[in-house]
């Protein structure tokens, strides 16, 4: 039976003492709520409005030294102040007053001079005036080139505009498609990059921006260049016309064509920097060093091992070279901490190796362009471009990942001796001083020894060594200014070996396109074309075929003649004939020589009908399918053989199981009598002739048949007697 407990009943307690509840139970005394200070009341904030409104028109851009100064809300100023931001730059100075009278913004700063901030502010007072809610919907979009970029500016919104009731949402490649539709409609913020935000706007019926109110590209020279073209026309179609248009730059684009794309309405230029000396920050030290391309890995591993206690970023022009490099000097162990960084990451393996890159203070990070532009990374000590940058544009935003808000740092730029004199000129028209530096050989330490036998250990590792080494020839082929990137001007075989490849790997060059460059192309280049290339995302291994350089050959340019002024003709005539070649013009065909027994020649006859290469062909084709024929007939016989055999050994065995189930019995508990000796040696051939007469039956004369098996003789034996019998019969032969 189930047992119930008595309900006791307590004594009744004609008052509780404090603090006491009528059970029993203490209760904490109730405290009174903080009044929060950012909640106002709606006829504060209409007044708060009108008031801001009104002083757009009238406040100036000299009198505002602080962030105070500006005509903001107390929301977005409060939170600026928990963000430790108080005093403006001067980029913030003269951007934010000319946003908030929602004009058209075309800014152009250095690196590292706070232009994130410069459109935030605009971005939450323009919500803030309107009295935007989160049923109004997309009320600004921000558009940046990386997925970095776009985190970075995510957390600075969640920084100083906490204060705010406004919905922002991070939409980037390689986060979850469907968590993102389900929430689209609900934000009035969107920070994206362009690939995502395309794939929403086709795919995504709850996306609407019919009423944005505010469109912002930061880094826009990149949004708008050629990576992007497409994707970007494909969202400005999409955008209402009437909004207000904010890019941010370091090097802005002032290109008409890309303006008009946006329909901007009188925009205001605002460049503070632009009539300084330099265009980069007046704190970065900016020097360049000239290498050969096989000593460029040692160089590093140098480097690094001699800057073990600082923060530094190296730059490589394309990721399988990131790959390699931290592969194999993770291997070498470094007294560094190593982070990669590159395109074809996971997401959340970037973000990881994003942020664990801010905390640390000794680390290096391998990159390529990915980490180039926008990102604020902190205390940043040295920036090395291991690979030249393309133009000015690129190595202004890779330097400028140190030396950012006042802070001191140094750029070092690795060139090649045929790169030294373009780069350096390209440089200087963009007042960008730099400065040469000679490196010491007796600080150079060479790991090409271990890198050669963790190679020969893995052929994974060699594998992206090779991938790494065709990638870069392939970066510098695809460059624009053939002047500095001259892929005929690269030791191949040298640069293979730096890299622990003990056989250069063999690549092909991609056609060039027109008469005219495919005449400027050097002998030793041999250009070829493969219309099945996979493109970026491919296997670059046989993307490219360089074909060597005879050491035969005669080079014009070492002999100080132009290749302009020599006509191709004299170009070939000049060559010289290899052995091979001579002995193929020298022989004759279609000859017979006959020679006497002491070896003289007696007479040469030559044939007067030439050979016929053609008939020859074909006897060759037609002998060629004989054999194929008899060698198919061969194999063909073989199989029938081997079938025949099989089958009769299939036959063989099927014969021996029928024979041994035979004799089975059919009963699974009979006794197993195998153990016993055989019957015949035991009593004779008794039991033989017993047989033997009772098979003649009716006076017949006995069929001869098969002797029959031990097993049989043994079944038919012992058959009819019991088990105790067996029993008696095993202690007698145990006796």
């Amino acid at each position: 039976m189930a047992k119930f407990k008595e309900k006791v009943k307590r004594p009744f307690k004609s008052k509780p003492s404090k603090g006491e509840k009528p059970n029993g139970k203490v209760s904490k005394p109730k405290q009174k709520p903080k009044p929060d200070r950012f909640k106002f009341s709606v006829k504060d904030e209409e007044a708060e409005i009108t008031r801001l409104s009104e002083l757009y028109s009238t406040a100036k851009v000299d009198e505002t030294s602080k962030f105070s100064d500006f005509p903001l809300s107390k929301k977005t100023v409060q939170g600026l102040a928990q963000g430790q931001y108080r005093v403006p730059t001067a980029i913030q100075r003269q951007s934010i007053l000319p946003a908030l009278q929602g004009k058209d913004i075309l800014a152009a700063a250095k690196t590292g001079s706070g232009k994130t901030l410069a459109f935030l502010i605009p971005v939450f007072e323009k919500l803030y005036t309107n009295r935007w809610t989160r049923l109004d919907g997309l009320g600004a979009l921000i558009i940046t080139p990386t997925r970095e970029l776009a985190l970075q500016i995510f957390e600075t919104v969640a920084k100083i505009g906490k204060n705010h009731d406004f919905t922002t949402g991070l939409i980037i490649g390689g986060q979850n498609l469907k968590f993102e539709k389900s929430r689209l409609h609900q934000l009035n913020i969107i920070i994206c990059t362009p690939g995502r935000l395309l794939q929403h706007m086709d795919t995504n019926p709850l996306f609407d921006c019919t009423n944005l109110k505010v469109l912002v590209l930061d880094e826009a020279d990149r949004c708008l260049d050629m990576g992007f073209q497409t994707a970007m026309n494909a969202i400005i179609e999409n955008l209402p016309t009437t909004r207000q248009t904010l890019l941010f730059s370091a090097t802005q684009t002032k290109s008409v064509k890309d303006l008009a794309r946006l329909n901007l309405t009188d925009p205001v230029y605002i460049a503070p920097h632009e009539k300084e000396e330099y265009t980069t920050p007046s704190r970065l030290q900016q020097n360049y060093v000239t290498v050969e391309l096989s000593e460029k890995l040692t160089m590093l591993w140098s480097f690094l091992k001699s800057h073990s206690k600082q923060k530094i970023i190296v730059f490589f022009a394309t990721c399988k070279q990131v790959r390699y490099h931290y592969e194999i000097f993770r291997k070498l162990r470094p007294s560094i901490l190593l982070l990669p960084l590159y395109g074809g990451m996971n997401q959340e393996k970037r973000n990881k190796i994003y942020a664990e890159f801010c905390s640390r203070s000794n680390v290096c990070l391998m990159a390529t362009d990915v980490a180039s532009r926008g990102l604020d990374f902190p205390k940043v000590n040295w920036v090395v471009q291991l690979d030249c940058p393309e133009d000015a544009t690129q190595y202004i935003h890779r330097a400028g990942r140190t030396a950012r808000l006042n802070t001191a740092g140094e750029s070092l730029l690795v060139l090649l001796p045929q790169e030294e004199e373009g780069v350096v000129a390209m440089l200087g028209r963009t007042k960008v001083p730099i400065n040469k530096i000679n490196v010491d050989l007796k600080q150079l330490f060479s790991p090409l020894v271990k890198i050669q036998s963790f190679l020969a250990q893995s052929p994974e590792l060699k594998d992206t060594a090779k991938r790494a080494f065709v990638a870069y020839v392939k970066s510098v082929a695809l460059m624009k200014d053939k002047s500095v990137f001259d892929v005929s001007k690269l030791d191949l075989d040298a640069f293979a070996k730096s890299l622990g490849l003990l056989v250069t790997p063999r690549v092909r060059f991609l056609a060039r396109k027109g008469g005219d460059k495919a005449k400027n192309v050097k002998t030793d280049v041999k250009v070829t074309v493969d219309d099945g290339d996979d493109g970026e995302d491919g296997s670059d291994d046989e993307l490219f075929t360089v074909k060597k350089k005879n050491a035969n050959d005669v080079d014009l340019d070492s002999m100080g003649e132009s290749s302009e002024e020599v006509p191709v003709e004299k170009k070939e005539s000049k060559k010289k004939l290899t052995k091979v070649k001579l002995l193929k013009k020298a022989l004759v065909t279609n000859k017979k020589i006959v020679f006497d027994d002491g070896g003289n020649t007696v007479e040469e006859v030559v044939q007067e009908e030439a050979y016929d290469i053609e008939k020859a062909r074909a006897q060759l084709r037609v002998a060629d399918a004989e054999d194929k024929e008899r060698y198919k007939n061969l194999q063909k016989a073989k199989r029938i053989a081997k079938k025949e055999k099989l089958k009769r050994k299939t036959e063989e065995d099927e014969e021996e199981q029928e024979e041994v189930d035979e004799f089975a019995s059919d009963d699974d508990h009979s006794v197993d009598l195998n153990w016993l000796p055989d019957p015949d040696k035991v009593y004779g051939n008794g039991a033989g002739d017993e047989e033997k007469e009772e098979r003649q039956v009716d006076d017949k004369p006995m069929v001869s048949k098969k002797k029959p098996s031990k097993k049989r003789k043994i079944a038919e034996t012992l058959s009819d007697i019991t088990l105790t019998e067996a029993e008696q019969i095993a202690l007698n032969f145990l006796k």
